[in-house]
């Protein structure tokens, strides 16, 4: 059963009966609340559904979800959830932190998760899932300077916070170091990684924009490019598409975007995924084994949290060499030789 918020009034008695048929029928309730992007976003949203999905297959649960169409429904959302039909409350963003701290601290009682937040101090009531993208997204970089020919990148966010500027300095600071390993000078045109300053849409939703700024960048000589502003990135895939990838590649966010955009396939030089569904899947884990306690899961390279996706129809255009130094530098970012920040 799914509930848009302006739907929420009208089934309020009808909802209340489906989720208590639901709590007694299930050990087990997980209720999900998506940022604005929706809940089949081929981006965040998704994949943290995923983790839900894949609990409801291999650990018996009921999942649930509420999509919030605005900022304005974050909080609604949550109160809506309480009383008892959710034994763990996800909430999937940035943006729904001050919501969740409010709703978790009103109701000590309720489990509550997010996706890309921490509390300093932590409330014991949340977990906190974060995530080291920026290991991830220096090998996209490191992979997509080996891989230009005009030796210039280009990139771009939706919003300008923590969660999406991390895959820019990671996508930065791995251009940097494959210069610095090779004596090239590729560039990266649209982040500032000293000044925090660069390009963004100030929505996670318009795939007009998503082209827009791929076109601006492309313009400026930029031939692969990395959005990251989730379903905005659909609209620099299919500007790939048109100009050919001989002249333009994209490289995916959070999900492997090869999958969630199989139209367009074959413009995806990789994917810079964040794994979402993995911490997910681990809190609900927890949970159920009675080891919920409030503080954090963080993703990483090393326990396979962050990654990239598989390269699918341009395995055989990257150099074997270049495979082979892309090992080494995650092998050394995981054992520490190699420094993310630069």
């Amino acid at each position: 059963m799914i509930f848009r918020t302006g739907q929420l009034a009208a089934v309020a008695l009808a909802s209340t009966v489906v989720f208590a048929t639901a709590t007694m029928a299930s050990a087990f309730t997980v209720c999900q609340v998506t940022d604005t992007g929706g809940i089949d976003d081929g981006s965040f949203n998704e994949t943290a559904w995923k983790g839900v999905q894949d609990a409801q297959e291999k650990l018996g649960i009921e999942g649930r979800y509420l999509e919030s169409q605005a900022e304005t429904d974050y909080e609604a959302n949550m109160n809506s959830l309480l009383g008892g039909q959710c034994d763990v409350i996800f909430t999937i963003g940035f943006l729904l932190g001050d919501a969740t701290k409010a709703s978790a601290e009103a109701n000590a009682d309720q489990k509550y998760s997010i996706v890309d937040f921490a509390y300093d101090p932590v409330i014991p009531n949340v977990i906190g899932q974060v995530y080291a993208t920026d290991q991830a997204a220096f090998l996209a970089g490191y992979l997509a300077a080996g891989m230009s020919k005009t030796g210039i990148l280009g990139t771009f966010g939706g919003i300008n916070i923590p969660p999406v500027t991390i895959f820019m300095d990671g996508f930065v600071h791995g251009a940097n170091y494959y210069n610095e390993q090779k004596g090239t000078n590729v560039t990266v045109l649209g982040w500032d990684v000293e000044a925090r300053e660069g390009l963004f849409t100030n929505n996670f939703e318009s795939l007009d924009d998503g082209r827009a700024f791929a076109q601006n960048l492309y313009d400026e000589g930029a031939d692969i490019v990395l959005p990251v502003a989730g379903p905005v990135g659909i609209g620099s895939a299919a500007l790939a598409d048109e100009l050919g990838t001989d002249a333009l590649k994209i490289v995916g966010v959070d999900a492997d975007q090869a999958t969630t955009d199989p139209e367009r396939k074959h413009v995806y030089l990789t994917s810079v995924l964040k794994r979402m569904d993995s911490t997910v899947f681990q809190v609900i884990d927890m949970a159920m084994k009675g080891e919920f306690e409030g503080g954090l899961v963080v993703g990483t390279l090393e326990n396979d949290g962050v990654g990239l996706a598989p390269f699918y129809a341009f395995e055989d255009a990257i150099p074997a060499e270049l495979k082979s130094e892309l090992e080494a530098v995650r092998a050394g970012i995981i054992d520490g030789s190699i420094k993310v920040g630069g």
